[in-house]
């Protein structure tokens, strides 16, 4: 199997060797003809495959270690970026990148998880596993937009908060708590988009916003699929029922009104083609951020409040005609 590919795209596997075969072989008019015919084998069957995923093979593509990550997005949507650093109660978490940058010609604060590339990098960003720190800088950075009335563009990838010792010694509970109630609050435009693992409270700690985006074949939870079936079935095998127990695909959670909108992504998920992926992502982004910095400022955080209230309530009729 190709390094790039995960274990369902066997099919798609057999293509790519297929091409990467021919491109050894003297360039002529037949080979070019043939590699030609192979690629496009290799989008039909992309379009096809990826057209019906499980929940589970979701969760793959939403952690393929070539998806456009924080970093991708910066370089490609924004310029100028300036990061911030520190929480100036502890440290520096390199988990969260949090700063100033343009957009379309608008100053913006940027923020968003980081999981890294490389070995050295993904244990420098902690593999994306934000601590308290990094929530309370996050926080820092949104206070210092909204002082300065700037947007703010929040990207969410991260398996979950950082669970070990020294992060519950430091408060990671009571740090993602005040962000929820202090975001909810922020008086500036606020756009989220997960756009590869939303775990946990680890995502939502950043993803209170006006609106919230996601990438198509992002996910979406309350807990990892892995985390789930080790506490419902006791066996982390069951991953796969678990990954579709928890709805937590984008279409299910568009339809469950948890999110406002999903962001297409190439035929076979973003890793296959990040320009395109970044260009999808800065079209519905720059739609959204125009519509909500339209709204006056108590129209917005009425809006806001209303979104957020409204999830999860199940027997509403019920409830109020009080039986």
């Amino acid at each position: 199997m190709a390094p790039d590919t995960l274990e369902f795209e066997e099919s798609i596997a057999v293509i790519l060797k297929e091409i990467e075969a021919l491109a050894l072989l003297p360039a002529t008019e037949a080979r070019d003809r043939q590699m030609e015919s192979h690629r496009g084998r290799l989008e039909s069957t992309r379009a096809q495959l990826y057209a019906s995923l499980t929940p589970w093979q979701r969760v793959q593509v939403a952690r393929h270690p070539s998806r456009p990550g924080f970093e991708d997005f910066i370089a490609r949507l924004f310029t100028g970026f300036l990061e911030i650093h520190g929480d100036r109660r502890f440290a520096d978490d390199h988990a969260v990148m949090s700063g100033f940058a343009e957009y379309h010609g608008e100053r913006v604060l940027v923020v968003g998880h980081v999981k890294g590339t490389d070995t050295k990098a993904k244990i420098h960003r902690n593999f994306g596993y934000a601590r308290p720190e990094g929530y309370r800088k996050a926080l820092r950075t949104m206070r210092l937009a909204e002082k300065f009335r700037r947007p703010i563009v929040v990207f969410v990838d991260t398996p979950a908060a950082y669970p070990g010792i020294e992060s519950e010694e430091r408060g990671v509970a009571e740090a993602i708590a005040v962000n929820l109630r202090d975001m909810m609050l922020l008086d500036t435009p606020v756009i989220v988009i997960v756009s590869g693992e939303g775990g946990s409270g680890g995502a939502l700690g950043i993803a209170v916003g006006d609106r919230v985006l996601m990438q198509e074949f992002a996910i979406y939870s309350v807990i990892p699929p892995e985390g789930c079936a080790a506490i419902l079935w006791r066996d982390p095998a069951k991953k796969v029922e678990a990954a579709a127990a928890l709805k937590l695909t984008a279409p299910d959670l568009l339809k469950a009104g948890l999110i406002d909108e999903i962001v297409p992504e190439p035929v076979g998920g973003a890793h296959t083609d990040p320009v395109a992926a970044a260009r999808m992502v800065d079209e519905v982004l720059a739609r959204a951020l125009t519509e909500v910095s339209a709204l006056d400022s108590d129209t917005r955080l009425g809006r806001r409040y209303e979104k957020f209230r409204n999830m999860g309530r199940v027997g509403i009729d019920f409830v109020e005609e009080g039986r």
